[in-house]
């Protein structure tokens, strides 16, 4: 595994936590009645704040590409969540709440934890280039089987009528189904990469994966638009964080052929993942992310 592989996908997740911070900071000030309507993209278009967090989104996804050409689902897609600490202290720097000994050591947890999980799962190349096209179709339904039961979820909850606040619910509700979407356009990078060192550029473009790419990367921006839009990052960041490499991973293993370690490596890999998983909990729950000094930055 290139050192380049590990690079790339830290400035990607660096890239999305700017995003994130950004699209928030444009979200929370429009009206509640734009819930999942076309209109509020609309609106959002208007806000250079919003424009300048949809180009770190572009940023983020080139610089996604290219470590996913140089390396495997199962390693990428795990960095990127390293957007969830970056996010916290950007968060904590633009919205002026001052980061506590707890989430530094939080934020040292999920380093740790993700650095053991990859290191004991220790993922080898799979074959990108030879599935089948009946595990292509098994896996794209069933993902967006998921996506569709959090967004059901999520539009079922209470619609907050002080942005400020949001419903925690439905920004989670709505983070999750963007997040599962994303891990889905990342399996199509992957193949479109796979396209493109056989063919090319003409490979790309002849090829079907680039579109279904573009399909599911528009349906993962709106619904990373519901998700900023209805509550605060407290609620979305981490359910956008965790799904988006937890679906890719699945990818990667079940579908790529992405071969991992097994035996008391596993045992090793599952307890970094709850120390991964314990050190989010304890960030998403920290004040920096959760926008109680907002009346300090309205219209900065």
């Amino acid at each position: 595994m290139d050192v380049l592989t590990y690079l790339l996908s830290v400035l990607a997740a660096c890239a999305n936590a700017v995003s994130s911070v950004l699209q928030r900071k444009a979200n929370r000030e429009m009206p509640p009645e734009l819930a999942l309507r076309p209109k509020l993209i609309l609106e959002l278009l208007r806000q250079p704040v919003w424009l300048a967090g949809v180009a770190g989104v572009i940023i983020g996804f080139l610089l996604q590409a290219a470590a996913l050409d140089q390396g495997e689902l199962s390693v990428v897609e795990p960095i990127l969540v390293c957007e969830l600490p970056l996010t916290l202290f950007l968060a904590a720097w633009v919205f002026h709440a001052p980061l506590r000994l707890r989430e530094a050591g939080a934020a040292v947890g999920m380093a740790a934890g993700l650095a053991g999980l990859l290191f004991f799962l220790a993922p080898s190349a799979g074959q990108a280039e030879e599935v089948p096209w009946y595990a292509w179709l098994l896996a794209s339904v069933a993902t967006m089987a998921a996506t569709a039961a959090a967004f059901e979820w999520a539009r079922r909850g209470r619609i907050a009528r002080d942005q400020r606040e949001g419903s925690a619910r439905r920004a989670a509700g709505f983070g999750m189904a963007a997040g599962c979407t994303f891990g889905l356009t990342a399996a199509f990078i992957k193949a479109a990469t796979v396209r493109y060192n056989e063919g090319g550029l003409a490979g790309v473009f002849t090829g079907w994966e680039l579109y279904c790419m573009v399909i599911a990367g528009v349906l993962g921006m709106f619904l990373l638009q519901s998700a900023m839009h209805a509550g605060r990052l407290v609620a979305a960041q981490p359910a956008l964080t965790l799904s988006d490499p937890l679906v890719s991973v699945l990818w990667g293993v079940t579908v790529f052929g992405e071969i991992v370690r097994g035996g008391l490596y596993l045992l090793l890999a599952t307890a970094s993942g709850v120390l991964l998983a314990a050190s989010v909990v304890v960030l998403s729950r920290s004040p920096a992310i959760g926008e109680k000094e907002t009346r300090h930055v309205r219209g900065g």
